[in-house]
């Protein structure tokens, strides 16, 4: 077994290669861009992690490592689109630095690349893998489209939020490991074995994510901190807190949520001061921590040595506690 950063230093020196400049210059410069950005590339390694707990050569999951990465970063490149966010990892979103059509034609041209890479594996393995790519993109724009319906709503249950993030994020993080197990033709199980345990590891990793959007360090997180209640994002932490306070304390988070406004200081203080006194915060902390250890239970199930199952769960308790 590789440690996390061997793993991430293979992968980056794979996808600098890929990405070498080509034409037309205004097509690729923007995907070289949103590539290169950087991020915790947290699906390819996981993919090449999982190639490597199953018994394979991990360097043969580096094209699906990489669609995976890929098919992320199409994915950033449209949602940042329709969130109109101005920053992505600290720095410029590709439709703020080119523009609207331009950050549209690259992110088509990324899922096409993503699908590519499938291609130089043998016909059961590509087709293995496109079949789970395909399953897995159709239910991260399903994901999407949840999330886009849950701004103008006021209805929104726990239960429902927690299909959308499954659905946007946690099922690319349980295909990135099942592409691993995949290439490295484990057992059934173990294929879906490991997916389980990725999906309830991403259902973690975004309601983690979706803390430190109000909680994170701007320095560390890279992206705006407070997005989500700029945007009336009906997150985790807001529908928690909606359950926790008493109706006057309600009705004034419900109208702080309906409103957009040019400076949102205020409201994102406010709003954070909500999620803490409700002990809405302290629940998404302990959620996080919940999903976690169900994820941990479904090592057990692996038929993988116990020091491999370690190094998975490693891995997970460092997702939980991290900072960006």
């Amino acid at each position: 077994m590789q440690t996390i950063q061997d793993y991430q230093k293979v992968f980056i020196s794979y996808l600098e290669d890929y990405s070498r400049p080509k034409d037309p210059e205004n097509l690729y410069m923007p995907i070289n861009y949103i590539l290169q950005l950087g991020g915790k590339r947290l699906r390819p390694v996981l993919t090449l992690m999982t190639a490597d707990i199953f018994d394979a050569d991990y360097k043969k999951a580096l094209d699906a490592a990489l669609s995976v990465e890929i098919f992320h970063n199409f994915s950033l490149v449209h949602d940042d689109i329709m969130d109109d966010a101005p920053l992505r990892r600290g720095q410029q979103t590709v439709h703020e630095k080119w523009d609207l059509n331009t950050g549209i034609l690259s992110g088509d041209a990324m899922l096409i690349m993503a699908y590519q890479l499938f291609e130089n594996y043998e016909p059961k393995t590509f087709q293995d893998l496109a079949k789970l790519f395909s399953k897995t993109a159709l239910e991260v724009c399903e994901g999407q489209q949840y999330d886009v319906d849950f701004e103008t709503r006021d209805d929104v249950t726990i239960p429902e939020y927690l299909k959308m993030i499954e659905y946007k994020t946690a099922v690319l993080v349980g295909a990135a490991m099942k592409m691993g197990a995949i290439v490295a033709n484990t057992t059934e199980e173990n294929k879906e074995n490991i997916y389980q345990f990725g999906r309830l590891l991403g259902i973690a990793f975004q309601l983690q994510d979706d803390y430190l959007d109000a909680f994170g360090d701007p320095k560390t997180f890279g992206k705006q901190v407070g997005g989500d209640i700029i945007e009336n994002k009906k997150t985790y932490l807001y529908l928690k807190a909606l359950e926790f306070l008493n109706a006057d304390e309600k009705r004034r988070l419900e109208q702080l949520f309906s409103v957009q406004l040019e400076d949102n200081t205020e409201k994102i203080e406010t709003v954070k001061q909500f999620f803490v006194e409700s002990g809405s915060a302290k629940a998404t902390q302990k959620a996080i921590e919940d999903y976690t250890n169900q994820a941990f239970e479904v090592l057990d199930r692996l038929t993988v040595s116990d020091d491999k199952k370690q190094v998975l769960k490693m891995f997970g308790q460092g997702l939980m506690t991290r900072k960006v």
